[in-house]
C-alpha cells in the first residue's frame, strides 16, 4: 500500500449508525399473533358473557352466597283440657372452625380452652385433639342444645374460630307419666317415637332461609332474599293428664307389689272412641337422653300381644246371644269341672255345676263358654272376635301397633274350638281388647278409636244388636258382685262390669311357667262412659288379681 492511499474503513465501523433492515414477512407474522390473541380474548369473552353467562356467577356466588337456616319452633303438644305436655325451648349449639383458629394463633391459651372444655361438659384433652386432628375443617360441633346461661358464659369467653347456632330442644313437663304415647325427638328435633314420630310433618312446619352477600371478612353486603319461617302447628291429643297420672301411678304400684316384668293401662271414652289414658311401667324420662333404652322405650299398649284368656268369654255370651244358641234363661251343666274333649280336657278352677249365661260370666266356667262355641260354627265366633275389633289396628295411627294373631284356617278341631272360647289361639294387643270392650259399653257400635281430640262424635258401626248387648252388660256387673270372679273390682256406690282373665305365656314347643293376668271393665255399667283394660305382665307370687288394680284405680 502506498503511503498517500487512504486507508479502508472497517466493516464494523460502516455498520455503526445504520438503521436494521425491515423485514415484512416477520413484522406480518407478529401482527397476526396479536391479531389471533385479540380474536381469542374477544372470543373467550363474548362465549363467556352470552353463550355461558351463568358459570362465572354461579363460581362467584359460590364464594360469596350465604344461606342461614332459620329453624322453626317444633309445634306443642298438649291434652284434651290444654295442659301442655311437649313445648319447644331455646337452646344453642357450641360450633368451631379449626381452620380459623389454628389461623389465630391455635390454643396458645389453654386456660381459657379448658375453661371452654369444662363449661361443656367434654373431656379437655379429647376436645384439643379433635381439634388438632381436623385443623383442615370449617365447622364442627363442639356441644348440641346448651343452655342460654352456658351460651352466654361461651361467648364471654371470646376465643377465636369458637361460634354459637340458635336452636330448638323439646321439653316435656309430664316427665315419665305420659313418655310412651308422646314420645320423643332426636338431636336434630325429628321425631323418634310416638305421637312425635308419628304426626311429625304436622308438629315441624317449615324453617325460613335467609340469603345474604358476604365479602372476605364475612361481612354482610347485600340481603338477597328472605323466606319467613312457618312454625309447628299445635297438636291436642284425646288424653287426660290427670287420669294419665293417676293411671300411671297405679301401673308403677303394681309392678312393685306383684314384682311384674311391665303393667299397662288403657282407658277409653265409650261414647266417642277418644283414648283418655294409656300409660306403661317400667318407663322413662324423654328429658334425660341416658333413659332412652329399648326395653323402657316400648310402649306395650299397643306393640305387647297376648292370649287374652277369660276375658274373652263375654264376646262367646254375647256370638251365642245374636245366633240363637241360647239365651239369659238357657241352663248349661258343666258337670264336676272337667269336660273331655277329644283327646283333651278343659277345667273349671272351680265346680259350676248348673248355671245360667250369667252365672256361667260370674264364675268364669270353662267349660260353659266352651259348650256355647262347640254348639255354633266357628265362623260365628271368629266373626264375633273381629266384629268388635280384635285382630285388626284399632284407629290410633301410632307407629309400632301390632296386628296380634288372628287365625284363618280351614280345619278347626273340637278341642281348639273349646279352647278359642276362653282366650286361647288367638292374641290381641291391650288397645284391640280396650276397643272390643268400648263396643260393648256402646251397645254394640264399634268405631274406631283416636288418640286426637275429636270435636264430634265418629259414627261407628251397629255390629251387634243393642238389646243383647245390654243383657252381656248386665252379666257383666254381676261378675263383680260379692261372688263373682271379679269382685275385686267393685266400688262401693258405683256400678262396675268388668271380667278378668289370666293366660300362660306361649313359649317355644307351648307355654312357659310365666302368666300374663289382666282385667277388662266398664263404668257406670248403667250407661257406660269409660272401657278399660289392665294388664300385668309376668306378676309373681300367688296374690295375684287383676280386679286389684282396677279397684285401686276407680277409687282414685
Amino acid at each position: 500500500m502506498k503511503k498517500d492511499e487512504p486507508a479502508s474503513e472497517s466493516p464494523s465501523r460502516r455498520e455503526v449508525g445504520v438503521a436494521p433492515a425491515f423485514i415484512p414477512w416477520r413484522f406480518g407474522l407478529i401482527c397476526g399473533l396479536i391479531a389471533l390473541a385479540l380474536i381469542a380474548l374477544i372470543g373467550r369473552a363474548a362465549y363467556i358473557q352470552v353463550l355461558e353467562p351463568g358459570k362465572l356467577i354461579e363460581e362467584g356466588d359460590l364464594r360469596s352466597l350465604r344461606v342461614k337456616a332459620m329453624p322453626s319452633a317444633r309445634g306443642i303438644i298438649s291434652d284434651r283440657n290444654d295442659e301442655q305436655l311437649a313445648v319447644s325451648v331455646p337452646v344453642q349449639a357450641v360450633w368451631a372452625d379449626p381452620v380459623d383458629i389454628f389461623k389465630h394463633g391455635g390454643i396458645a391459651e389453654p386456660a381459657r380452652w379448658h375453661a371452654l372444655a369444662d363449661v361443656l361438659g367434654l373431656d379437655r384433652k379429647a376436645m384439643l385433639a379433635r381439634l388438632e386432628d381436623n385443623k383442615s375443617r370449617r365447622f364442627i360441633y363442639l356441644q348440641r342444645q346448651v343452655s342460654p346461661a352456658m351460651a352466654a358464659y361461651v361467648s364471654k369467653l371470646k376465643l377465636p374460630g369458637i361460634g354459637l347456632k340458635d336452636e330448638s330442644r323439646r321439653f316435656y313437663p309430664a316427665g315419665e307419666v305420659s313418655a310412651h304415647l308422646i314420645g320423643v325427638t332426636g338431636i336434630d328435633g325429628r321425631g323418634l317415637e310416638g305421637v312425635e314420630r308419628t304426626y311429625d310433618g304436622w308438629l315441624t312446619g317449615e324453617p325460613g332461609r335467609r340469603t345474604v352477600r358476604k365479602d372476605r371478612y364475612g361481612r354482610v353486603v347485600e340481603n338477597i332474599s328472605l323466606k319467613q319461617r312457618e312454625p309447628g302447628k299445635p297438636l291436642t291429643l284425646s288424653i287426660d293428664q290427670r287420669l294419665q297420672a293417676v293411671a300411671y301411678r297405679a301401673v308403677k304400684q303394681a309392678v312393685v307389689d306383684y314384682n311384674a316384668t311391665s303393667a299397662s293401662i288403657v282407658m277409653v271414652d265409650v261414647r266417642t272412641g277418644e283414648v283418655l289414658a294409656m300409660v306403661n311401667a317400667p318407663s322413662y324420662n324423654p328429658n334425660n337422653r341416658d333413659q332412652l333404652q329399648s326395653f323402657r322405650m316400648r310402649n306395650r299398649a299397643i306393640t305387647d300381644a297376648m292370649e287374652p284368656g277369660s276375658t274373652i268369654k263375654p264376646l262367646v255370651v254375647l256370638a251365642a246371644l245374636e245366633n240363637d244358641v241360647a239365651d239369659e234363661r238357657t241352663i248349661i251343666d258343666t258337670g264336676n269341672g272337667l269336660m273331655q274333649v277329644g283327646g283333651s280336657r278343659v277345667r273349671d278352677v272351680s265346680r259350676v255345676g248348673k248355671a245360667d249365661l250369667a252365672k256361667i260370666l260370674k264364675k268364669s266356667s270353662n267349660i260353659g263358654v266352651s259348650k256355647l262355641s262347640l254348639s255354633m260354627p266357628v265362623d260365628a265366633v271368629l266373626g264375633m272376635y273381629s266384629g268388635m275389633g280384635l285382630g285388626e289396628a284399632s284407629g290410633i295411627n301410632l307407629i309400632g301397633e301390632a296386628q296380634g294373631l288372628f287365625p284363618d284356617r280351614r280345619r278347626w278341631s273340637d278341642f281348639e274350638r273349646a279352647t278359642l272360647a276362653f282366650g286361647y289361639g288367638i292374641s290381641v294387643t291391650p288397645i284391640q281388647l280396650v276397643r272390643a270392650y268400648a263396643t260393648l259399653g256402646a251397645m254394640g257400635v264399634n268405631r274406631p278409636l283416636s288418640i286426637l281430640k275429636t270435636e264430634a262424635v265418629v259414627p261407628g258401626r251397629q255390629v251387634v244388636s243393642a238389646a243383647n248387648t245390654r243383657k252381656v252388660l248386665n252379666m257383666l256387673e254381676g261378675v263383680t258382685q260379692s261372688d263373682g270372679s271379679a269382685k275385686r273390682a267393685a266400688v262401693p256406690g258405683y256400678r262396675v262390669g268388668a271380667k278378668t282373665g289370666t293366660a300362660k305365656k306361649a313359649a317355644a314347643g307351648g307355654y312357659s311357667d310365666e302368666y300374663v293376668a289382666m282385667t277388662a271393665g266398664l263404668a257406670p255399667i248403667s250407661d257406660p262412659r269409660i272401657a278399660m283394660v289392665v294388664v300385668v305382665n309376668e306378676p309373681q307370687g300367688d296374690a295375684y288379681y287383676g280386679g286389684r288394680l282396677l279397684h285401686r284405680f276407680f277409687l282414685k
